[in-house]
């Protein structure tokens, strides 16, 4: 499984930005699919989760309310819609494809990894 993020970049505080992930092989309908994130110094940690049919998704609370998770399984593509971005928000993001079919925000639940898309907020 080879998936590729794009779609980062350098956007203002309180700005947009739309991430996707793409599945090359296009085997992922079944999966559960997440975005997480790392900024320098940090751990990965947890942004958001979608489901196998995609409607049920969990999110951090640190992004909740602004962020959005979606999915086009005919594409096999994970989307993260981020809005009202915030500096902190700074990070580099992955998309990764789960074990499972049901949404989890438990890192070792995910078995194939992207190699990231790098987000920049500035205040």
């Amino acid at each position: 499984v080879q998936l590729q993020a794009s779609g980062g970049g350098l956007v203002q505080a309180g700005g947009s930005l739309r991430l996707s992930c793409a599945e090359s092989r296009r085997t992922t309908s079944n999966n559960a699919l997440a975005w997480f994130r790392q900024a320098p110094g940090k751990e990965r940690e947890f942004v958001a989760s979608i489901g196998y049919r995609g409607t049920n998704t969990i999110y951090a609370d640190s992004v909740k309310g602004r962020f959005t998770i979606s999915r086009d399984n005919a594409k096999s593509t994970v989307y993260l819609q981020m809005d009202s971005l915030k500096p902190e928000d700074t990070a580099v993001y992955y998309c990764a494809v789960a074990r499972g079919s049901l949404a989890t925000s438990r890192l070792e639940y995910y078995r194939n990894w992207g190699q990231g898309t790098q987000v920049t907020v500035s205040s």
